[in-house]
């Protein structure tokens, strides 16, 4: 018996609204067959969705957007950019002249200019739950509402060979050693937690020492979990104690049906699928792809990370999270990554938006190239934005009042402008955007209802969206 949870509003047939979303929900991530994908749209409640495919690409600090792409060049001094507006693809729109590939590819994006929420600086469940009320720590809780890559994993029902979450290139905080709420599957359980991969960042040799306001760019490649087989270990030995651990796993089910193992079983078959499968291991094994593919998306973390992201799209994955982290715990190459308290300008100029511009323009080209852009969404955000005012260390420092984000590809019409930040950046002046409104926008183009309810430990329902409403105007 499958129940549905949601509103009681009903069509002329009887069928809720909220049924027939469900079940369209279901059949994109592989749940429901033709035959019911083909009745709910009889129905005349639910369309095929826009986008198969999600690329999440997160900068982790708070990216100044007021010295990106929402500029203010009549403010004071103290405020306004150091950098010049540049005219980009779409008349009227302007973008930091520091990034002329994304000036030429405006027409694909839909700029949202007034994003706000006051849940905390550094707080990153809002941007990935719609969560927006302030936590008592940054630390990520089993009573977290899931992200949006954990309910994707919860709908699809294990009916994969793949994940359908991945996080790259490392746990959230890592590169502080501390790990951050956001990216998981909070209630519904870590068995719907993303396959996370690793990282050993680096920075070139020779160069100065990277330390606050003087980064270094970060080198490296994602690398997936324990995907090496020992010495002598065949895949035939493999799958042979795969078959007897089943075994054994078999009789401890009928004994014990808890969560908690449930959780271990699946990421025991997690780390099995991940040795045995040709497409994961493909898909992270960027000498099959052209070199000059490699080139144009940058001999970076962040640049690899996005390639793999692109490859794992193809490969079969539906939510792929990319994150710009900061590196300073574990390893010192990059202590702000976009946290640009010190030296915010010379950062932005010299070291972040190069990159970024060379990587998200080899992202959009690629996927256009390659016919994917119609079938994945893009997204580009921050946990926040940066301080109107420029402090004494030619910074800016936190702010959550306003900042801004980019949508793109499937579901999105691009070469738009939603939302107006006031004179300063510093306000939402019009059309004020929650985090948990980017989410429903996200849901929606997958065809998911913002509105689906799923049950947390007390099993009491819950909205995905966390009251989200999808963005209407910038949706195609």
């Amino acid at each position: 018996m499958l129940t549905m949870l949601g509103s009681p509003r009903r069509c002329c047939d009887g069928i809720t609204r909220r049924e027939t979303l469900r079940a369209g929900a279901l059949t994109a991530l592989g749940g429901f067959g033709l035959p019911q994908m083909l009745a709910a749209e009889q129905a005349g409640s639910v369309e095929r969705p826009k986008a198969k495919n999600v690329i999440f690409v997160f900068l982790l600090g708070g990216a100044a957007t007021q010295d990106m792409y929402d500029l203010k060049p009549e403010a004071p001094a103290e405020v306004r950019s150091q950098f010049k507006p540049i005219a980009t693809s779409v008349p009227g729109i302007e973008v930091c002249e520091h990034l002329p590939k994304l000036a030429e590819l405006a027409h694909q994006f839909a700029f949202v200019r007034s994003v706000n929420h006051k849940a905390g600086c550094h707080n990153c469940l809002p941007c990935y739950t719609g969560y927006d009320l302030t936590p008592p720590d940054q630390h990520p809780r089993d009573t977290d509402p899931p992200s949006m890559g954990s309910v994707c994993e919860y709908l699809n029902g294990g009916r994969s060979d793949l994940p359908q979450y991945v996080y790259m290139p490392n746990w959230l905080g890592w590169g502080q050693s501390f790990r951050r709420a956001g990216p998981y599957g909070g209630f519904l359980g870590k068995r719907y937690d993303a396959l996370t991969t690793e990282c050993q960042p680096y920075y070139d040799k020779g160069s100065f020492a990277p330390a606050a306001g003087n980064p270094q760019i970060v080198r490296g490649m994602p690398l997936l979990p324990s995907t090496s087989l020992q010495d002598g270990m065949t895949i035939d030995r493999l799958n042979l104690r795969r078959s007897l651990l089943q075994q054994i796993d078999d009789e401890r089910q009928r004994a014990d049906r808890l969560a908690a193992a449930s959780s271990f079983q699946r990421n025991q078959k997690q780390a099995f699928d991940i040795l045995t499968s040709s497409k994961m291991r493909k898909a992270f094994d960027l000498t099959q792809e052209d070199p000059r593919t490699v080139e144009r998306y940058g001999q970076t973390l962040f640049g690899n990370s996005t390639l793999i992201a692109r490859r794992l799209i193809e490969a079969g994955v539906r939510f792929v999270n990319v994150t710009w982290d900061l590196f300073w715990g574990p390893v010192n190459v990059d202590y702000d990554a976009w946290d640009t308290h010190t030296q915010n300008f010379k950062i932005l100029q010299h070291n972040k938006l190069p990159g970024f511009d060379q990587t998200m323009s080899a992202l959009m080209t690629d996927l256009q190239n390659r016919g994917l852009l119609d079938e994945t969404l893009v997204v580009v955000t921050s946990e926040m934005g940066r301080t109107p005012r420029i402090n004494a260390n030619a910074g800016r420092d936190h702010w959550t009042f306003c900042y801004g984000s980019l949508l793109a590809g499937a579901g999105i019409q691009g070469g738009t402008v939603y939302g107006t930040s006031d004179s300063q950046a510093a306000y939402v002046k019009d059309k004020p955007v929650r985090p948990a409104d980017l989410i429903a926008t996200v849901y929606r183009s997958l065809g998911i209802d913002p509105g689906l309810r799923v049950p947390d430990h007390g099993n009491r329902p819950n909205e995905i969206a966390q009251g989200g409403r999808e963005i209407d105007e910038i949706m195609a």
